[in-house]
């Protein structure tokens, strides 16, 4: 019998179809009240999966439009090799177009293109067996990683801190334990005790509806605040450290996650709290060299206006600014956390010798 915790740090958020033509998602925009299953079997229903955040978090995207991408191909039918590569280029294009900011979708998706390069001569059968064995590595090395996260994270905190975490990057953004709350899933399982203040995350409130869920689910102390109460709990002494995900990390090590996180780094720095980016190294855009040079994906804006009220709180005649990242300098980030183990500045020497100087 699997236990309360086990239930949620396993939870099976992105799969493969049965028939291998289709990917089976929790849709997360249903989440916390309802817990839905899609069943993704066209391009464009992969697509606005991931572009309406029904699969979110950097690592679960990237994972499911692997399998997304082998799932299309799985349905052509084509035997012609040429006609098959173009056909693959063609959609991993796409699918690439749905979410500009998060690193994963684009190298999962380029990672699935290199076989069918190299692939090149043999026949598409051979290629697509191929395909389906790259997107399950794929998900078992972002287990294996989330796993290693864990570890080193769980390192930096001990038993009855206070953490303050913003968005989600728990099993539902990834797989397993997760990246940033990882350490206090971990944690929980070898008996040590935890209080976590989760950010709501305005203007989707993943914090509210994913982050203080799973904890909740977990067993894991947890208290709901509102983005701008984070001031507070860190002056009244109550948090010690900030766990964050991220959806890219360039070079210099600025790195993007949701939107609100650069000003929780900014007040952590001010209270003296040490603040930490946890991440797989699929992450870490060596090409990118700093956070000017991430592109920010900027969102409807009547997520600001209307989504989760019952009438709109403002005029629809009022503009909305609505960015969906932003970046925190890395002059504020106390240390990178990753499956090969922690960076700290600087971070253009310490990310580049994870790759041995290369990516």
């Amino acid at each position: 019998m699997h236990t309360q915790l086990e239930q949620v740090t396993h939870i099976d958020n992105v799969r493969l179809g049965e028939d291998e033509k289709s990917v089976v998602i929790i849709d997360q925009t249903q989440l916390p009240n309802r817990t839905v299953y899609l069943t993704l079997r066209t391009a464009e229903e992969m697509y606005d999966a991931i572009k309406l955040l029904r699969v979110r978090g950097a690592p679960a995207i990237g994972i499911c439009a692997a399998y997304s991408i082998y799932a299309l191909a799985r349905q052509w039918g084509l035997a012609d090799y040429p006609a098959f590569a173009e056909r693959f280029h063609e959609r991993k294009e796409y699918l690439n177009s749905s979410r500009p900011t998060a690193v994963n979708l684009s190298w999962a998706l380029a990672r699935m293109e290199s076989v069918v390069s190299a692939g090149a001569g043999k026949p598409v059968a051979e290629v697509l067996d191929l395909l389906g064995a790259e997107c399950r590595a794929i998900h078992e090395e972002d287990i294996a990683m989330c796993r290693a996260i864990s570890e080193y994270g769980l390192s930096l905190i001990k038993d009855g801190d206070g953490v303050l975490t913003h968005c989600n990057a728990g099993p539902l953004a990834t797989s397993r334990y997760g990246t940033a709350l990882g350490p206090l899933f971990l944690g929980r399982e070898r008996g040590m005790n935890f209080r976590v203040f989760s950010d709501e995350t305005r203007p989707l409130l993943q914090g509210a509806r994913l982050t203080s869920y799973e904890l909740q689910r977990a067993g894991i102390d947890v208290t709901l605040i509102c983005d701008n109460m984070a001031s507070i709990v860190m002056k009244n002494g109550w948090v010690q450290a900030c766990f964050v995900g991220c959806d890219r990390v360039a070079a210099n090590g600025d790195a993007a996650n949701k939107i609100g996180t650069s000003g929780v780094a900014i007040l952590a720095r001010h209270y003296g709290i040490p603040f930490y980016v946890l991440g797989p190294t699929s992450t870490i855009d060596l090409s990118c060299p700093d956070g000017d040079h991430i592109p920010i994906e900027l969102r409807e804006p009547d997520e600001i206006r209307e989504m989760w009220y019952a009438e709109p709180v403002a005029l629809r005649s009022v503009k909305c600014y609505n960015p969906a990242f932003d970046v925190t300098d890395h002059t504020l980030i106390s240390g990178i956390v990753t499956e090969k183990g922690i960076c700290r500045a600087p971070y253009t020497e310490s990310l580049a010798a994870l790759f041995d100087g290369k990516k």
